[in-house]
């Protein structure tokens, strides 16, 4: 290569530099951030109408319509670690969060005009509807999946791009404004989920399904198009190694070797990482270890990287895998705390008097307002205030631990799912009492407010457990696996979800055997939902000792003393000896 090459070739690389140093950095944030909290607001805004949606124009039952936005939620939720998934592993964050927004805007426009035309919808007299054709129930349906392919592609990766344009640019300062962007970034969507349960469920009800579609679908294309206006700007970093697929090696490898025989400790025989202080595996779940004995072919690079994955895994691969296995247990103790009933409680509250201030009426599907504004009440009076009175009267300086906040908020959830049996069980007999047995939407003289205790008592437990939970992730995590824990969270939604869709579907079919009303029928004053209320208060209770059982499984988390006094030191304790069941 001659030295005029050289040269252009080593300007080439500088300017490439150059460009590289002026990505990123903080005039990034709006796009990001408008991008997440618009695709927030227009998906969030129509969740809790669709079950009035579904019955009201297309004639659904309750019941089915329950099971049906259950699935959806699932979807969304699994669809968030596929999306995690596909952004590391193959398209990077950047190209995943732009099909999800137009997904999610495909999705939302669909759905407007299922609203618009009304060729897409049954037709109806009154309330009374036709059957949904099979037509129609899919142009409906393939705008709910769309609508989940867009959040599972956006919601896993806004977050971490955001803290790629910050890593890159303005290192001196990198925590600093990590810090400042989440706070920023948990705010607004906060920010967000409050004016999607608020003002967009207020257009639906007094402008109708017409506006109340449309405005989220037109923010959805506000959304879409300010993410890609950033371009330019934006740090792409290339996708690389993903979590997922070490988990999948580990299986693959160790049933390739299932028929070699464990050799004895010493670390010669096992594969280590370069950097890894792990020289040999747990004894735990021995069976994994078989993934990362030496194999007797050389296999490796010259860096000492493996060159075939799926023939050999090392030994921080093999503990990766057991650190989440061993958390499945606890993990499995707050599926049934996601199990909502927030459907049901539109209904209820749909046919209750919701006048508050005046002749305003509250939409009756913002009543989960109410829980997001009670756990921001509840979070930072935790914080603020009853840590420090623990630290001071008690000795406890980190207040509680993560497995006493995860039982706090079970208990609370049957506090509240118990408050909700005797709420139904009034607004059913003063149905029944006022003549309005056989009109599902009447309204009765009973007072929506009567809703407001269980909602608070579900949105205290919502300040407790989730974040009890994401606390013991991380604490029993390796370090190397930490954002794995919100991942983990995820998919507890997704099962909570497919759990709920199940049960609707159980409680529907068992009840109404022999031509009885159901107890979830679509006329809600003929059936039993305070039956159902009670069946859920039961299985919170066995799900609150379940979690006392595998608790006591568990030694203190990581970084956990086991005395609070003041100046002694933390005794530390290996999450690998966190026991499997």
């Amino acid at each position: 290569m001659d030295s005029a090459t050289m040269q252009e070739k080593l300007l080439e690389n500088g300017n490439s530099s150059e460009s590289t140093k002026r990505k990123g950095g903080l005039r990034t944030m709006p796009f990001i951030i408008v991008n997440e909290c618009l695709e927030r607001v227009a998906s969030s805004g129509i969740l809790p109408n669709m079950i009035m949606y579904m019955r009201n124009v297309y004639g659904m039952p309750i019941a089915k319509g329950t099971s049906v936005i259950h699935t959806w939620n699932a979807a969304s939720d699994i669809l968030s670690i596929v999306g995690a998934f596909v952004s590391d592993s193959y398209l990077g964050r950047f190209l995943v969060i732009s099909v999800g927004s137009f997904s999610s805007l495909l999705g939302l426009t669909f759905l407007w005009l299922t609203a618009m035309i009304p060729e897409l919808r049954p037709s109806c007299e009154f309330l009374d509807c036709n059957s949904a054709t099979a037509a129609q129930l899919a142009v409906l349906f393939l705008s709910m999946g769309l609508i989940s392919i867009g959040a599972g592609c956006v919601r896993p990766c806004s977050i971490a791009f955001g803290a790629d344009q910050l890593t890159i640019k303005e290192r001196s300062t990198d925590e600093r404004l990590l810090d400042s962007y989440f706070n920023w970034y948990y705010t607004s969507i906060a920010i967000s989920t409050i004016i999607a349960l608020s003002v967009i469920v207020y257009i639906q009800e007094n402008l109708g399904w017409k506006i109340g579609f449309g405005l989220p679908a037109l923010l959805m294309f506000i959304s879409a198009v300010s993410f890609i206006l950033g371009s330019p700007f934006y740090a792409k970093r290339k996708p690389g190694h993903s979590l997922l697929t070490s988990f999948a090696q580990v299986v693959v490898v160790a049933v390739k070797n299932r028929r070699l025989s464990l050799p004895d400790s010493n670390f010669d025989q096992y594969y280590q990482d370069c950097d890894s202080e792990l020289m040999v595996p747990t004894d735990s779940l021995r069976c994994l270890n078989k993934a990362c004995i030496k194999n007797p072919e050389p296999i490796s690079n010259p860096d000492g990287s493996v060159s075939d994955p799926w023939s050999q895994c090392t030994v921080g691969q093999v503990e990766s895998l057991k650190s989440l296995l061993r958390l499945l247990p606890m993990w499995s103790t707050g599926i049934f705390m996601m199990v909502s009933q927030g459907s049901f409680s539109t209904l209820q509250a749909n046919t209750m008097d919701r006048r508050l201030f005046g002749d305003f009426k509250m939409p009756a599907a913002s009543f989960n307002l109410i829980m997001v504004l009670t756990l921001s009440i509840i979070i930072p009076l935790y914080d603020r205030v009853i840590v420090p009175l623990l630290a001071k009267y008690f000795g406890l300086h980190r207040g509680f631990s993560n497995k006493t906040r995860i039982g706090i908020g079970l208990l609370f959830v049957c506090a509240g799912k118990a408050t909700s049996v005797v709420v139904e069980t009034m607004r059913r007999n003063a149905a029944i009492e006022q003549g309005f047995v056989d009109q599902p939407d009447a309204i009765i003289d009973m007072s929506v407010i009567w809703l407001f205790p269980e909602f608070i008592l579900l949105g205290i437990a919502e300040a407790f457990n989730p974040v009890g939970q994401v606390e013991f992730f991380y604490a029993y995590f390796p370090k190397t696996m930490s954002s794995f824990a919100m991942a983990l969270f995820t998919l507890e939604l997704a099962a909570a979800n497919v759990v709920g869709s199940v049960l609707v579907s159980m409680v529907d079919k068992f009840t109404s055997v022999g031509g009885k009303e159901s107890w979830l029928s679509t006329n809600i004053n003929r059936g039993h939902l305070n039956y159902y209320y009670a069946l859920l208060t039961f299985m919170a209770i066995i799900n609150y000792f379940y979690f006392l059982a595998i608790s006591c499984a568990y030694g203190p988390a990581p970084g956990q003393t086991l005395e609070a006094s003041p100046g002694k030191e933390e005794e530390q304790f290996d999450y690998r000896e966190v026991p499997t069941s």
